[in-house]
């Protein structure tokens, strides 16, 4: 697709417990539209939806709760237990939140865009038509660090959500501009107003 032809697109990822919603709400106060993929994947299972149909047709009307919406909990625990439940709600939803990302970023009216992918590096194939991609970065010891506070859980299992993703160096690979959130969050201040200009200028250069 040529530049001429859709915003400028930039997707933001960054491991769990990497600091992405800090720095995602500091580009928004800059007044860049984030459009975010935890959203879509709640979108496109919405109660009417095709989405939520499809899972409902394969995996029947136990996947609903008592108000006729996915039953999150229920799912979770399906798919936990079976790879291929896994598999099969994937491709009912992943192609469903690429699309509502895809067709958000391409009707955005500002100079550019980001999207919020978590887990980007690994499905990088599918995202080959956007511009940019930023990785919000710290050491995996910091991110477990925060993550058992953050969640409030134990070492081992914090380290089993880590290992579940895209390894830092996956993620380091695939990106043009990285964001280092290892220490305090109000450096992240400074770090992405730098970028925002770095933006408007690659804008301004197509």
């Amino acid at each position: 697709m040529s530049s001429a032809q859709h915003p400028y697109v930039i997707a933001l990822t960054g491991g769990i417990a990497s600091g992405k919603s800090a720095v995602t709400r500091r580009f928004e106060s800059l007044g860049v539209a984030v459009y975010d993929a935890d959203i879509a994947a709640r979108e496109v299972v919405a109660p009417g939806s095709e989405g939520l149909q499809a899972i409902v047709s394969a995996f029947g009307p136990e996947a609903l709760d008592a108000e006729g919406r996915l039953d999150r909990a229920a799912m979770r625990r399906r798919v936990f237990a079976d790879d291929q439940a896994r598999l099969t709600l994937e491709s009912i939803t992943h192609p469903r939140v690429r699309q509502w990302l895809r067709e958000h970023a391409l009707s955005d009216r500002g100079p550019y865009c980001l999207l919020a992918i978590p887990l980007l590096a690994e499905n990088i194939e599918h995202y080959r038509w956007v511009d940019r991609v930023l990785a919000v970065d710290a050491p995996d010891d910091v991110r477990l660090d925060r993550l058992m506070q953050r969640d409030r859980i134990d070492a081992a299992l914090a380290q089993r959500m880590l290992d579940r993703q895209a390894s830092r160096e996956q993620r380091l690979a695939i990106a043009d501009d990285v964001i280092d959130n290892s220490g305090d969050e109000a450096a992240l201040g400074p770090a992405v107003a730098r970028l925002h200009e770095k933006y408007l200028g690659l804008v301004g250069a197509r």
